[in-house]
């Protein structure tokens, strides 16, 4: 196959962003290519370079072994069909299609044999004499093709020309796109950010972002066999797991070895994986690759999407201590005083404010007649930076004052190393009282156990979704319970047409060849 377009190096920059960096691409005749990518990584800037409406800062544009950086527009043997299809309303179609044939001063005769084939390869023969305005959105952009192709351009541009019609309109225009493509026997480059459209039309798809090219390939390879994690996410859905390539045909995740049909990495070498979620099967606990419990199931119209954890995340456990104790009323002042018995971090002695204390013990007082609250006048404490039991009193100005007792502890602390994820929470009493008013359960046993996770190597938050506790609030009692806080495990996304009820035990099975084994990117 010829080579037709070479890029070489071409850069491109407005005022001080760098919008391509150094693109190198080669397209060859009569392929339908895809320039793929979100708003914003470069495509529709090189498709207006190749087009002549904008000019590199450096490189070359290389069309049919000639240089035509500096050639205009009009001289270049393509065509442009853009989202907003620039049709002359005042002309008929006939005359739409035929204007560029006019200008070049064909004659009358050869004119009308063009606009008529082109009018019945775009399926609207007949409509000559029909006005625009007549048109649909669908019709119009068929115009506008047969317009650019009646020129009879070694290649056709298309910026995003479905962009504007429906959903159902846009998948016709796609098939009819391609067969339009392969009845011309042209070149097509066409710009694109939908994954689908890229898939469903080109033969070769080039997978940009942020100004520089990702991945060259046929839609089966790009979606088969991503280069990296972006490419992987960006085409279609995937589960992406952090690996370690072992030895050729063998990769390790999750502490468990899995035969690959990857090859090439260095022994140990740390790579990301990919699994699609169509490639994984749901089958019974103990007969599939590894067990997991789901976690919930999505109806997608044409299959369910069902999550499940196959490795429970970084977890601690603790204990609630729950009392019935009453606050303490203060008859001659009319003032109620509540607080709770705390725990504390034996590293956190140092920082402790009365602020902090307030709200670690929840203490509050407030007025009988009219409930509103009062303020806390005096705090009096005596904490040593030891583990002990110390007492704590809060008082309002007219005395009322309950005591309760600040435990000093280590905190329990879970580190996991191999997930790199740290976990903290302390026990904690509640009364009876105001476990029943929680509006928000699970929320306030986070807060006050004051349950934590963070990331070991940045230090950032890490989302604890899970709040397991083996109580049920109407049948609560005074005494001691177990509340567990964990992260996400590891969560595999499953398209199936099976269907799976949530929390229940199963198993995954997947082959050596679902298993995709890509570079870790660098940033």
């Amino acid at each position: 196959m010829k080579k037709l377009i070479q890029f070489k190096n071409i850069v491109k920059s407005f005022d001080d962003t760098l919008v391509l960096k150094g693109i190198n691409l080669d397209i060859y005749e009569n392929e339908f290519v895809t320039l793929l990518g979100p708003s914003g990584c470069g495509k529709t800037t090189l498709l207006r370079i190749l087009g002549g409406f904008l000019d590199p800062d450096e490189g070359n544009v290389i069309f049919d072994n000639e240089e035509i950086s500096n050639l205009p527009p009009y001289k270049r043997e393509l065509n442009t069909v853009f989202q907003k299809y620039a049709l002359f309303p005042h002309m008929n179609i006939y005359d739409n299609v035929a204007f560029g044939l006019k200008i070049k001063k064909m004659s009358d005769d050869v004119i009308r044999q063009k606009v008529t084939r082109m009018l019945k390869l775009v399926n609207l023969e007949g409509y000559e004499d029909r006005k625009v305005d007549q048109l649909s959105g669908g019709q119009q952009q068929r115009i506008a093709i047969a317009r650019a192709l009646v020129n009879e351009p070694k290649v056709l541009l298309l910026d995003e020309p479905l962009g504007a019609l429906d959903l159902k309109l846009r998948k016709e225009m796609q098939l009819e796109l391609k067969k339009i493509q392969q009845e011309v026997g042209i070149t097509f480059i066409y710009v694109t950010h939908d994954q689908e459209e890229a898939l469903t039309m080109s033969d070769k798809i080039v997978v940009m972002r942020d100004g520089e090219i990702q991945q060259v390939g046929s839609p089966t390879d790009i979606y088969n066999e991503p280069e990296n994690e972006y490419v992987a996410n960006f085409i279609g859905e995937s589960n992406i797991i952090d690996g370690i390539m072992k030895d050729d045909y063998l990769v390790s995740f999750d502490d468990d070895d899995y035969e690959c049909i990857d090859f090439g990495f260095k022994r140990n070498q740390e790579v990301d994986i990919v699994i699609r979620p169509e490639d994984i099967n749901i089958v019974k606990r103990g007969q599939g690759k590894v067990n997991g419990k789901v976690k919930s199931m999505l109806f997608k119209g044409v299959h369910n999407e069902i999550i499940v954890e196959t490795a429970r995340g970084n977890h601690v456990e603790v204990t609630m201590t729950v009392y019935d104790k009453k606050p303490v009323f203060n008859a001659d002042a009319g003032e109620y005083i509540s607080a709770n018995s705390f725990y504390v971090d034996i590293q956190d002695i140092d920082e402790l404010t009365d602020d902090d204390i307030i709200a670690r013990a929840d203490a509050q007082a407030w007025d009988e007649a009219d409930e509103d609250y009062l303020s806390l006048s005096k705090i009096e404490y005596d904490i040593q930076k030891e583990a002990g039991t110390y007492p704590v009193t809060f008082s309002t100005s007219k005395g009322t004052s309950i005591t309760v007792e600040i435990f000093v502890v280590k905190q329990k602390y879970v580190m996991d190393e191999k997930k790199r994820i740290g976990i903290a929470a302390f026990d904690f009493f509640k009364t009876m009282d105001e476990i029943e008013e929680s509006q928000a359960l699970e929320t306030d046993l986070k807060t006050w156990a004051d349950a934590v996770s963070w990331d070991l190597d940045t230090d950032e938050s890490v989302e604890i979704p899970n709040i397991d506790y083996d109580f049920e609030i109407e049948d609560l009692v005074p005494g001691k319970y177990k509340v567990s806080f964990s992260t996400i495990g590891r969560e595999f996304k499953i398209h199936t047409t099976r269907s799976a009820e949530v929390d229940t035990n199963v198993g995954l099975d997947f082959a050596p060849e679902d298993i995709h084994v890509m570079e870790k990117m660098g940033f």
